[in-house]
């Protein structure tokens, strides 16, 4: 999978891949019998030993409030890293201008491949995270669609019992499944979202005529997205010192959720995000399901490889550090790799502007010509 694949011309494949490679942690359970289920119990427990080793003690679930201020955690953790001040100017980066003054030239987005966008939000978010991107694409005349995965956002569903990827990622996969025969999508995954647009491109390849990784867990076939938490740990070590992992089944079973420390979200996920939009999250924010992100995906080069991939870094990024996404890029090569500068985990908060100026450029990206 390390071989650029994205280009791939000739007609889609089919949206039914064999069944036999279909594998969940669900669907394990359920057919492998009780030494099956042992053993993927002792997976995960090995997992959340590795995620809990070398964390600070007095774990279990956090506060929920956002009026709840850890002021003694903090000071324990050293000094914050550096964080946006509202009386610091815009940056450069990502000026405030009306979305018609983004364009070189006036765009007619009925003349694309496509011109419907499907927003996917990162663990922790939900569609909520989009508003600004949301109004921007709108008006620059995109249909746009955030979706809200299960358990997330105002999905009701309990995280806890969420078993696999394919249940989480299913409100995204449902809606691709309602699409028409000649319709298509562009999907953008934000953090943990792009294992699930991943899942949903080798679900739908012919219903996705893009997909934009955006500081994301891009993943090659027969990893999971913590593989590529675990790598962030040994960068800076934040993301070990922010998470909690929650035990809905007791302490004896494998985590069901993880919780992100209040304390330390904004440096972790918002430190140059406005302080308005740190208060949203903060409010907004719940647990992450366990099972998805330990999950193993299986990627075809016939199905996710066929589809053409993008992605975009974020420099200023405590969560998947930019080191970290370039290692991400050289492993699993994107068509093109794009960059927002001076943005944090968050650039839909941080770098709306920028954000939406690079997603129209990749929607009107034509495909390469076969030489």
């Amino acid at each position: 999978m390390g071989a650029l694949m994205s280009c791939m011309s000739g007609t889609p494949p089919s949206d039914s891949p064999p069944q036999a490679k279909r594998r969940s942690s669900a669907s394990s359970r359920r057919g492998g019998g009780g030494a099956k289920a042992a053993e993927i119990d002792e997976q995960a427990l090995a997992a959340a030993a590795a995620l809990v080793l070398g964390q600070r003690g007095g774990g279990g679930t956090f506060d929920r409030s956002a009026s709840v201020r850890y002021a003694a955690k903090r000071q324990q953790q050293g000094p914050p890293l550096p964080r946006s001040s509202s009386t610091r100017p815009r940056s450069l980066a990502d000026p405030e201008l009306q979305p018609q003054q983004l364009l070189a030239k006036e765009l007619n987005t009925k003349d694309l491949e496509t011109n419907i966008i499907v927003l996917v939000h990162g663990g922790g978010f939900g569609a909520w995270c989009w508003y600004k991107t949301m109004s921007l694409l709108e008006d620059s005349g995109f249909k746009v669609n955030a979706i809200d995965l299960t358990g997330s956002g105002i999905n009701s569903s309990d995280t806890n019992k969420i078993s696999s990827l394919s249940e989480y990622a299913e409100p995204l996969t449902s809606y691709l499944k309602g699409l028409g025969d000649a319709e298509k999508v562009i999907l953008v995954g934000h953090d943990f979202g792009g294992a699930c647009i991943s899942h949903a491109m080798e679900m739908f390849p012919s219903k996705v005529a893009k997909a934009v990784f955006l500081c994301a867990t891009m993943l090659t076939n027969g990893h999971s997205a913590l593989d590529i938490f675990q790598q962030q740990m040994d960068t800076n070590g934040m993301l070990q010192k922010a998470q909690e992992l929650v035990y809905s089944n007791g302490k004896d079973r494998p985590p069901t959720a993880i919780n992100i420390d209040r304390a330390s979200v904004r440096d972790l996920l918002f430190n140059q995000s406005p302080a308005k939009d740190v208060s949203l999250a903060s409010v907004s924010m719940r647990p992450i399901p366990f099972a998805p992100v330990m999950e193993k995906l299986t990627l075809t080069e016939g199905n996710y490889g066929w589809v053409r991939r993008f992605f975009v870094e974020t420099t200023e990024d405590n969560a998947i550090p930019l080191s970290l996404q370039q290692s991400m890029c050289v492993t699993n090569p994107p068509e093109k790799v794009l960059r927002l500068k001076g943005s944090d985990h968050a650039p839909f908060f941080s770098r709306p502007q920028a954000l939406h100026k690079t997603l129209v450029e990749i929607a009107t990206l034509p495909r390469a010509q076969a030489s």
